[in-house]
């Protein structure tokens, strides 16, 4: 018996325009970006009726209607309804979790192939309610008799009890958001404004270049009467950049703006991830391999940058594989915030922080820009948590198919502390 892992390959991905919140997609929520997605990378690849080991998709913000997502939107997908669905987060690495979990599975020879992906919708956002009124209610449905409800549901009762609790991106242990860790990171690492509205105006540039190139014609699927980003701002300048006011530091200290930092996104994305075999079955193309895969966490409570993790994974995955980090064609890296990005590229030009941090003998070095983002990245995308992961893979095996050759390192930073990245070579 052969217990050798198999290779697994990207034949391709799909996502929607992403767009901002309460816009075009205002009124479509998790499950129905889910579906949209689904759908059109069935068409895509011809798959209806087709029975594939295993469907996750996952959501940052979901509503409690949506606990069993991925395998409901599996059964509006065209897919054969036996194909399973998990239903996953992991904050804005999920849909990159996703492509481990289905890559994991095929390579093991569990499955033969799968999709990967993620939806988020920051318009439809699930409100919670007051611990004492969620008692109330509770009390209420267990109470028999109509007097007994009644008096449920006045005992005590005040109308603060009904105010709405929104959803909100604190971290539970500093109480600080995650744009407010990021400032204190560009602090720490001394990224200063200009640097970062530069940063900022590249990826729209890059992304402009990208749709006008036509790279983005089998990727991206119109929906809703939108064909584009929403965030796409072709016109934009630094001295447009520069007048912002900061977004979350208003000391005059402050760094990070609307213009640096992604804003708040709807939208969804899925990769189909198969073995050699099942694609060359089906006549199928594979895009790029999937090499390796790593995650990791950072100790932010007590000190540590809330989004460096990503340095900490890339380190490990490139430890493992044998490489240094110049060996890649590409760089799919997450851009949260522009500072968020330059702090981690900092950091591994750092002599200390590679030593320290890393256990590296020395640093991990540059990477060249002519590599970096070259489509654009979420600061010019957008970037609905859950989706980003799976539009970073297809974005990156889609340029390795193009180029024909080569090896691209996908980086994405998450809420809490954690970081998932992966290699795709073709």
């Amino acid at each position: 018996m052969d217990n050798r892992p198999q290779r697994v390959g990207v034949l391709g991905g799909v996502r929607v325009p992403f767009c901002r919140r309460n816009t075009a997609y205002a009124d479509v929520g998790d499950f129905g970006l889910s579906v949209k997605v689904l759908g059109s990378l069935v068409e895509r690849f011809g798959l209806h009726g087709v029975e594939l080991g295993e469907v996750a998709i996952g959501a940052v913000l979901r509503q409690a209607t949506d606990w069993n997502l991925a395998r409901e939107a599996v059964l509006s997908s065209g897919l054969a309804a036996t194909t399973p669905g998990i239903t996953t987060a992991r904050a804005c690495g999920t849909s990159l979790d996703n492509a481990i979990l289905i890559a994991s599975r095929i390579a093991l020879g569990q499955i033969e192939a799968g999709i990967a992906g993620g939806a988020d919708s920051t318009s439809d956002l699930p409100l919670g309610y007051s611990p004492r009124l969620r008692k109330r209610l509770l009390a209420i449905a267990r109470a028999r008799g109509w007097q007994d409800k009644l008096a449920a549901a006045t005992r005590g009762f005040s109308l603060r009890e009904l105010k709405p609790f929104f959803p909100t991106v604190a971290e539970p242990r500093t109480g600080l958001s995650m744009g407010e860790h990021c400032e204190k990171m560009a602090r720490q690492w001394r990224i200063d404004r200009a640097d970062q509205d530069r940063f900022a105006l590249e990826s729209q540039r890059k992304l402009a270049a990208a749709y006008e190139d036509g790279f983005f014609e089998d990727l991206v699927v119109p929906f809703r009467g939108v064909r584009r980003d929403g965030f796409l701002r072709p016109d934009t300048s630094l001295e447009k950049l520069a007048a912002l006011k900061p977004a979350f530091d208003r000391s005059g200290a402050g760094t990070l703006t609307a213009g640096n930092s992604t804003g708040l996104s709807d939208g969804s994305a899925v990769v189909l991830l198969a073995s050699e075999g099942w694609a060359a079955a089906r006549g199928l193309k594979v895009q790029a391999f999937v090499r390796d895969a790593e995650v990791a966490a950072v100790d932010f409570v007590h000190g540590e940058g809330l989004l460096m993790a990503p340095t900490v994974a890339v380190a490990r995955l490139l430890a493992r594989n044998g490489l240094a980090l110049q060996d890649f064609d590409y760089y799919e890296i997450h851009e949260a915030f522009a500072a968020q990005v330059l702090c981690t590229l900092r950091a591994w030009e750092s002599e200390d922080y590679c030593r320290t941090r890393l256990g590296r003998d020395r640093p991990l070095g540059a990477i060249d820009p002519a590599r970096f983002n070259v489509t654009g990245s979420s600061l010019a995308v957008g970037h609905p948590f859950a989706a980003t992961g799976a539009r970073l893979v297809a974005t990156l095996a889609k340029l390795l198919e193009r180029k024909g050759a080569g090896r691209g390192l996908i980086s994405v930073c998450t809420a809490g502390g954690m970081g998932v990245a992966m290699i795709l070579e073709r």
